[in-house]
């Protein structure tokens, strides 16, 4: 797959479109998956359930995570991409409203590549995404898909 494309891990309606906003605003191109709970990001990632057609191969370029999700948080999901040599090298971003310290410290000891804070302002939110966009898929050198 040459295409670059991001995993949106969000169940908030509202900041689904804020971050499809923001990104279109940054000018990223990119395709964009949206999954709505940590069960469908695990589905996706390892081609299961609604997404069993999918080449697992084809995995994202970055996965933007949220943690507070139904069904399966976004701590666990992330514990699982760890646990999976397909998946372990993944590129994670914490992307959360979640102002807990045990949740950043979660985070980082699960193995996530960076944590960040959602703003409450739209233009501070369209500034962060874009500077996401601009490291993730353009600057960072991100580790071969698994054969």
């Amino acid at each position: 797959m040459s295409e670059k494309t991001i995993l949106l891990v969000e169940d908030n309606p509202n900041d689904v479109v804020l971050t499809e906003r923001a990104l279109k605003k940054a000018n990223v191109i990119n395709k964009v998956v949206i999954v709505r709970d940590g069960v469908e990001a695990l589905d996706y990632l390892f081609a299961t359930g609604a997404w069993a057609s999918r080449n697992v191969k084809d995995l994202p370029q970055v996965v933007l995570l949220d943690l507070k999700l139904p069904r399966i948080d976004g701590l666990e999901v992330l514990r699982r991409i760890r646990a999976d040599a397909r998946t372990k090298l993944l590129p994670v971003v914490i992307l959360t409203s979640s102002n807990e310290e045990k949740d950043l410290i979660s985070g980082y000891s699960l193995g996530a590549n960076s944590y960040i804070r959602k703003p409450v302002s739209f233009t501070q939110f369209a500034e962060a995404v874009r500077q996401l966009g601009l490291y993730w898929l353009v600057l960072n050198e991100c580790p071969p898909k698994p054969a």
